[in-house]
């Protein structure tokens, strides 16, 4: 099971009711987060889930509504008594950025590992999660993020048996275990079927629409993407500024074939979107509009 939490919807400044831009995901007790707006930590307090287990953080891109919290993120992770290495995912730069905000946050008592993406698209395995970035198109470098959590095949019992496995292998083989036992070699494709259907997060924003993220979203089971406008007469003004409309994201969805769609990255001139969700779902059925804590809980099929 994953657990998805949108921390903060807002884009370029907090509002009252709305923090900066933030996702936070959880699974087999391990957490991640995608960017650190200002009132980032505020958001996972309200939440009530915890600060020690966030291994990994991932950059889309350094503008500051997307890492200003970052060094009181840091503070209060390390208050929660956290010492396990953190895995700190971003553009090229990443160390350097956070080097710079670190000036105000210089003593942690864990140590940052940093992973600098330099390609057009990397995938790194980390913690169970499947991390696949990729670039999308915004006035500075910017990634979108695919969270995948994979799913084996189904251990075939009737093979393990006819195969004369021993019992006592069964488990570590279905784990992917390579297993030595008296003097014979078993592997896990020997008794494990075809891998089943996983689950799939999508989530990018600061963006126009690219065919790479309908690529990297297809099939998704949640995409979370950014609707920076709804009004019509903004349209220019996304193109200008190379961000979303909600018709645009309501589009990618569609193309991708995804379960459902969140929208986030909400302009700060933008207090009513609801009103607008009409004119999306005549475009894209399943879509909803992203609000600060809105949280979802996936399975496998």
């Amino acid at each position: 099971m994953l657990d998805v939490c949108l921390l903060g919807t807002g884009g370029m400044m907090p509002l009252p009711n709305r923090w900066l831009t933030s996702l936070m995901t959880r699974f087999n007790g391990s957490s991640l987060v995608i960017d650190c707006g200002e009132g980032t930590q505020i958001a996972v307090k309200e939440k009530g889930w915890s600060f020690k287990p966030i291994d990994i953080m991932c950059f889309t891109h350094y503008h500051a509504d997307h890492i200003s919290g970052l060094p009181g993120m840091l503070l209060t992770m390390g208050n929660a008594q956290r010492t396990e290495p953190l895995i700190m995912i971003g553009p090229k730069g990443l160390e350097r950025v956070v080097n710079a905000l670190r000036t105000i946050a210089p003593e942690l008592p864990f140590p940052i590992e940093y992973r600098e993406l330099t390609q057009p698209e990397e995938t790194i395995l980390q913690n169970g999660y499947q991390i696949t970035a990729f670039k999308v198109n915004h006035n500075i470098l910017c990634y979108g993020y695919t969270i995948e959590i994979p799913r084996a095949g189904q251990f075939l019992v009737e093979r393990a048996q006819a195969l004369g496995i021993p019992k006592q292998c069964w488990n570590r083989l279905q784990k992917g275990m390579t297993i030595e036992e008296n003097g014979k070699r078993y592997t896990p494709d020997m008794v494990m079927g075809p891998a089943r259907k996983g689950i799939k997060v999508t989530y990018c924003t600061d963006t126009r629409p690219t065919s790479s993220i309908v690529n990297h979203a297809s099939m998704a089971d949640l995409f979370i993407c950014e609707g920076m406008y709804a009004e019509k007469e903004k349209e220019e003004k996304a193109k200008q500024y190379k961000h979303m409309t909600f018709y645009e994201a309501a589009r990618l969805a569609r193309e991708a074939d995804v379960s459902r769609l969140w929208l986030t990255h909400f302009s700060p001139s933008l207090v009513r979107g609801e009103e607008y969700m009409d004119q999306v779902r005549k475009i894209f059925s399943k879509a909803l509009l992203g609000k600060d804590g809105k949280t979802i809980e996936l399975d496998f099929e």
